[in-house]
């Protein structure tokens, strides 16, 4: 399975950050142990949202969606809380 995820910061809960893996759990946990560029200086995460895909373009295609304008937009009217 491909997922897409969204993380939230627990100490800065405006932060989100969207991204893709296969192992959705050794994946969070490499964000919240400061592995990651991107997301180490608003470490500690949350997961607040993941979908699970069959097909690996369709994930890579969602991700991407949703790292646009009216992808964040849709994220934050349908997809957290």
């Amino acid at each position: 399975m491909y997922y897409v995820y969204i993380i939230q910061s627990i100490n800065f809960p405006k932060q989100f950050y969207t991204g893709f893996s296969e192992t959705i759990r050794n994946r969070v946990n490499s964000h919240n142990s400061g592995k990651l560029v991107h997301t180490s200086k608003f470490k500690p995460w949350k997961l607040v949202f993941y979908s699970a895909f069959g097909d690996k373009k369709v994930a890579l295609d969602f991700e991407k969606y949703l790292k646009t304008a009216s992808g964040i937009a849709f994220r934050n009217k349908r997809l957290i809380i």
